[in-house]
């Protein structure tokens, strides 16, 4: 079980993301701005963030933690199939893996998994 901040404003999609890897059997609190996902950072193992929100802080969150902020904490984005330009800012930001919503609808918990599983290195995941 992992410690999971999910930066995720949608409470609708929220509560999916929240349901699913609840049920994968971690722990997942649902935060709505970057400052409370960063203050919640330091008991975390996985930081989601939805990008798919008109102003995505999540982009800005992790381009600005530091190495000793970065430590063990893996980091997930998912962005609307649609705007390729920020997946890319999100990959320059140095997430650990960026896919598209609808893939983490399907597979968020097995991605989740992959994530944890894969270690210090960095996934590049397109779309």
């Amino acid at each position: 079980m992992a410690r999971i901040v999910a930066l995720v404003p949608d409470l609708m999609f929220g509560s999916r993301v929240q349901a699913a890897l609840a049920g994968a059997g971690h722990d997942v609190a649902l935060v709505a701005s970057g400052p409370e996902a960063k203050a919640r950072l330091d008991r975390a193992e996985l930081l989601v963030v939805d990008l798919a929100q008109p102003d995505p802080a999540g982009i800005d969150l992790v381009a600005g933690l530091g190495a000793g902020e970065r430590a063990g904490v893996r980091t997930l984005a998912y962005y609307a199939h649609v705007d390729q330009a920020t997946r890319e800012r999100a990959q320059e930001a140095g997430f650990d893996l960026v896919v598209p919503r609808s893939r983490m609808a399907r597979e968020g918990p097995a991605l989740v998994a992959g994530l944890l599983a894969g270690g210090g290195q960095r996934d590049r995941v397109e779309p």
